[in-house]
Formats: structure tokens, sequence, C-alpha cells
């Protein structure tokens, strides 16, 4: 009798952000969780960054980051994980639209695929004018194709880095 087949091996890009509870030890140690995460292995972390904030007023500044991971996990599981180690990390419900948070993981890029969904987007659509996002890209994956937006690297020169503070 045969095996069944293992599912595919894909790269997926992760957005972290924090402006909470020292958001440096929180991007740091969210690094560590993806890296716990079943079915996948975080093979890239960026630099973080220092971004002010694109929501409310009176909030404190971001620190970013991007992590490159290969997983097992379709797009839908792959959101939920992301969403159940937000959970894990002290993310509070319901959370303001672009407001301050504990932690934050966005699902940037899947292999090459292209979703729209009442669940998902993907890619993420903040990816092509957020520099926020391009620059830990940059990091770790400047030739990645976003799927019908073109190279991290054209992106990212598109948009420039003003705002953007290297932190490591």
């Amino acid at each position: 009798m045969d095996s069944p087949a293992s599912p595919s091996w894909v790269p997926v890009y992760v957005g972290i952000g924090s402006n909470l509870d020292d958001p440096q030890a929180q991007v740091r140690a969210a690094f560590d969780e993806l890296a716990g995460l079943a079915g996948s292995r975080l093979i890239l972390r960026s630099g973080l960054y220092r971004s002010a904030p694109l929501g409310p007023p009176g909030q404190p500044h971001y620190v970013n980051a991007a992590a490159g991971l290969l997983t097992q996990r379709s797009p839908e599981q792959m959101l939920a994980a992301l969403k159940e180690l937000e959970s894990r990390m002290g993310r509070a419900r319901p959370v303001v639209r672009w407001g301050p948070r504990r932690i934050d993981f966005d699902l940037l890029v899947y292999g090459d695929a292209r979703i729209e969904s009442a669940q998902l987007t993907v890619p993420h659509p903040g990816v092509p004018q957020r520099n926020f996002v391009l620059y830990p890209l940059l990091d770790i994956a400047p030739d990645l194709h976003v799927p019908g937006h073109g190279s991290v690297r054209r992106l990212a020169a598109a948009v420039g880095s003003a705002g953007l503070e290297r932190l490591e």
C-alpha cells in the first residue's frame, strides 16, 4: 500500500510588529514562537526596525521585522496558526485598527499564491507601499517576487526608507 504523499514545502514570509511591553523583546520572542511552529521551519530572520505608527496618534513607535519560513501548512492553516500565536503571546481583542498592540503577525507572501477571500488576502495588501514591511523583507529576500507587484528590491526603492531606523 502506498503511503500518502507529504504536503509540499512552500516558502512564506511573515511580518512581525509590536509597540507595547518592550517591543524589541516581543519581536524577538515572536521569532522564537515561529521557530517552534509545527509543520514549518523558520529559515530567515530580518533585522529589527523602528517606525512611526500608521494609526491613531499618541501611541508608541513600532518595532518591525520579517521572517522567512518553509511550511507544509495551507495558507488558511498558516493564518490560523499566526492568530493562535498572537493570542498566546498576549494580543488582546478587539484591536483598534492600526492601534497599539503587543504583537502582530501578518502573512505577507505565500509562495506565488494570490488569494482574495473574506478571511485572507495574499500577498498582504500593505506590502507594496509600507517601508516597515519592505525593508525587513529586503534584509532576508531582496529578490523575492511579490505576486502581482514585483521584486522586494524594486518596491523598497520606490517607497524609500524615510522614517525607518534600523535597530540592529
